[in-house]
């Protein structure tokens, strides 16, 4: 067997022999990449220090990375085999490189393209509460009328929120009444009318 290997290795012209050394082992390391990927083997250990609100508010995602560890061996793995193709469908070595380069930057144009859009799939955690205007809700604590004081409302707005309310209205808004959000006062409290 390794007779047969070393004939098959011997036979082999130069720019093949490249080809062959550069696709097997990038191509077990693509492998050992992807089934890290699927077991959870590519995240490193992290220590969070410092004030989390600031890098959360700046958070948008993973930026367009195109030169990466996992593009640079995808991109020699892909540029291997594309090569060894390329040679055996008769291409001479130039014109081999040149369609092996191009497989290799779309490969990497396109893993990095993955990662960014995946990266975009943050929602944004920040309740805006004027999103709430012209909504229906039902108040959760009585509101005395004419500003007098606070109660409290349950409304849908990024998800079910109980909130701080109070009303214009000449009455008390009492618990289990339909209310409807008119404003919202200093970015913090609903004002809201009978519905």
């Amino acid at each position: 067997m390794i007779l047969q290997i070393s004939d098959w290795w011997g036979s082999m012209e130069m720019v093949e022999k490249i080809y062959w050394s550069i696709s097997i082992p990038f191509s077990l390391l693509f492998i050992i990449q992807i089934v890290l990927t699927f077991i959870g083997g590519d995240i490193d250990d992290m220590s969070a220090e410092g004030d989390a609100d600031a890098a959360v508010e700046g958070d948008t995602g993973i930026d367009f990375q195109f030169i990466s560890l996992k593009n640079l061996i995808a991109f020699f793995a892909v540029f291997g085999w594309t090569g060894i193709i390329c040679l055996d469908m008769g291409f001479g070595a130039g014109v081999s490189t040149l369609i092996a380069t191009l497989a290799g930057l779309l490969m990497m144009t396109i893993m990095a393209s993955i990662l960014y859009f995946m990266g975009k799939l943050v929602e944004e955690g920040t309740l805006d509460l004027n999103n709430a205007k012209g909504k229906v809700g039902n108040v959760y604590l009585s509101i005395p009328a004419n500003r007098k004081g606070m109660g409290k409302v349950q409304i849908e707005v990024q998800g079910v929120q109980t909130l701080d309310a109070v009303t214009d209205s000449d009455s008390d808004i009492a618990t289990g009444s339909v209310i409807q959000v008119v404003d919202v006062l200093n970015d913090q409290i609903l004002i809201v009318k009978p519905f």
